[in-house]
């Protein structure tokens, strides 16, 4: 990473651990980590933000599971951005250890997704190869150790490009760092999604590869590299 870059994204998290960043929030909004209160409102989000994509098809109910899931695992991170009103109008999960986390998922939770999935599968039994990547995929991971994965982040339509989502981003980012990580990575589509990609351009990602799935799927791998913890922080 050169050195100018480190140097711009190093205050964003000396900010954000001693609770003064800034960002530009043009509604009134807070952040609060993730709760069990929270996941109908996630999951509803998320209908509303990817109606065609894979894990919607899945439904609710599998949506429920996977955003409880970062609540019980120990390396899950989770936070949500909450509107005037008290609703919740964005939402970001992922975990500081993939490896650790897709495992105890596996050996854990598996029976809780397959059945949360029987609906989809009734209505489209093809799915199933499908279904066990998406349980258990962990994005393409790039090389070296110790690298977060962002998993999902989701912000309401209504409330999409207010800020809600630089703010969603930055503060999982912040808590992953604190949390020890060297670095994050997240994966996202290559084509037809410009916007997505600018944003985390805008926010200091860096495209490390691209590559295709085995379903033809053209996806961008994003990485960011976090500076040295002070030595004083636990």
């Amino acid at each position: 990473m050169p050195s100018s870059v480190a140097r711009e994204r190093e205050p964003v998290f000396w900010l954000m651990m001693t609770g003064s960043l800034r960002t530009e929030v043009r509604t009134h909004c807070h952040l609060e980590m993730l709760a069990r209160r929270h996941i109908d409102e996630v999951v509803r989000i998320h209908l509303q933000s990817f109606p065609s994509f894979f894990l919607s098809f899945l439904g609710s109910r599998f949506l429920r599971e996977f955003y409880s899931s970062f609540l019980v695992d120990p390396t899950g991170v989770g936070y949500v951005v909450i509107d005037d009103d008290g609703k919740v109008v964005g939402a970001v999960v992922g975990p500081v250890d993939p490896r650790g986390y897709f495992q105890r998922l596996l050996k854990h939770r598996w029976w809780a997704f397959c059945v949360a999935s029987i609906g989809a599968v009734l209505r489209r039994p093809t799915i199933i190869p499908r279904l066990w990547q998406a349980l258990f995929y962990r994005g393409e991971s790039p090389g070296g150790a110790g690298r977060a994965l962002l998993s999902s982040i989701a912000v309401a339509p209504a409330a999409q490009g207010c800020g809600a989502g630089r703010l969603l981003v930055q503060a999982w980012l912040a808590e992953a760092w604190r949390r020890g990580a060297s670095g994050a990575y997240l994966t996202t589509d290559t084509e037809a999604n410009e916007a997505v990609n600018r944003f985390y351009c805008g926010l200091g990602w860096a495209l490390e590869t691209s590559y295709v799935t085995r379903e033809g799927r053209r996806m961008n791998r994003y990485i960011f590299d976090f500076p040295p913890l002070p030595k004083n922080s636990g």
